[in-house]
């Protein structure tokens, strides 16, 4: 039923079928794939889930399956030599500090076990227990010193919590000091309703349609606007879904931020220095106007599997391979060798 709800979605969008199709060039086929942008959910995950009232997460129709064998296959099937996996909404805080915390831990633990029982294929994005600070800044530390965690993914919002926001300073200079890499995944707004997955803004649809693209707008604007990425220039943020609604809004972000912030950064010039991923949808229209306002060397690819299924990730990727948006030699370096290069900084 997922797989058949999500190719309905799609189609009815309009997205795939207008995909543009380019004359094969030199350019545009790439080899292998990193992707940066693909989950995990392990069997102890989904009871969690469950038990709490989760079974239907962020409105969609059922959570979909996963196992450490099928993950594998997926990535043969997109050429992906590598992804750097991690939980995604509602991440680990949806009960109690305590509970929180060891959930935490375990989903960590297994990161970490499928990265060592194959440490060419897997990294991982440790999870945190956010809006907990201090449990945040333990596991943080606790994963990238002694469970090889490649970075942190934090979720838009922690029930209000939104990016920007200074309690999140003592994190954020510890993340600073070692360089790391923050991988941002949309969850719903802080208004949203856990227990059926829907808010009125989201008109009853899933929140993935539209409320994470505009949940990631909100959260990293308020990053560049707090002042918070000028603060910690050494924090690496992967900005999800091709940048979200940022490069559109970035002008009137910039206009209107003027007049209600301290912060000398722009929106523009935070474009220039944050890191993308292309998962879901990023053709025909939101890559194109990413390409003008990101640096391409920090463009990445991502699948978002197993969310997005299979048929449509192998569909999106073979759509950025034939799409004639990339210079020459650019689609290989958005394919693999930026995250390469990223990754190798860790």
């Amino acid at each position: 039923m997922h797989r058949r709800f999500f190719s309905q979605l799609v189609c009815a969008m309009g997205l795939i079928s207008t995909i543009p199709r380019t004359p094969a060039s030199e350019n545009t086929t790439t080899g292998r794939r990193i992707d940066v942008h693909c989950h995990y959910l392990p069997d102890f995950y989904r009871e969690a889930l469950i038990a709490a009232g989760l079974s239907r997460p962020d409105g969609i129709p059922r959570i979909p399956d996963w196992s450490e064998e099928s993950a594998l296959a997926a990535m043969d099937e997109m050429n992906v030599s590598r992804a750097y996996i991690s939980i995604s909404s509602p991440g680990v805080n949806f009960s109690d500090p305590a509970s929180n915390r060891s959930l935490a831990r375990r989903v960590n633990e297994e990161g970490a076990r499928l990265a060592a029982a194959h440490p060419e294929r897997f990294g991982y994005f440790a999870s945190t227990p956010l809006p907990d600070i201090e449990g945040a800044i333990a596991e943080a530390t606790y994963a990238m010193d002694h469970l090889g965690a490649s970075g942190v993914v934090f979720s838009s919002n922690f029930n209000g919590l939104y990016l920007g926001d200074e309690k999140l300073a003592p994190l954020y200079a510890e993340l600073d000091r070692r360089n790391a890499i923050v991988f941002v995944h949309p969850t719903g707004p802080a208004s949203s309703c856990s227990c059926c997955g829907h808010v009125e803004t989201s008109l009853t649809y899933p929140r993935p349609m539209m409320e994470f693209l505009f949940d990631t707008t909100r959260t990293i604007t308020d990053m560049v606007l707090s002042g918070t990425l000028a603060r910690y220039p050494n924090i690496k943020v992967i900005v999800p879904h091709a940048g979200a609604a940022l490069p559109l809004l970035a002008s009137r972000i910039d206009f209107m931020g003027r007049r209600f912030t301290q912060t000398d950064d722009s929106m523009h010039h935070a474009l220039k220095k944050l890191h993308f991923d292309l998962a879901g949808m990023p053709l025909p229209d939101m890559l194109p106007a990413l390409l003008r306002v990101a640096d391409p060397r920090n463009i990445h690819f991502g699948s978002d599997w197993p969310f997005t299924p299979l048929p449509e990730c192998k569909q999106n990727a073979a759509a950025l391979d034939s799409s004639g948006l990339f210079e020459k030699g650019l689609l290989t370096q958005v394919m693999h060798g930026n995250a390469e290069s990223l990754f190798s900084r860790v």
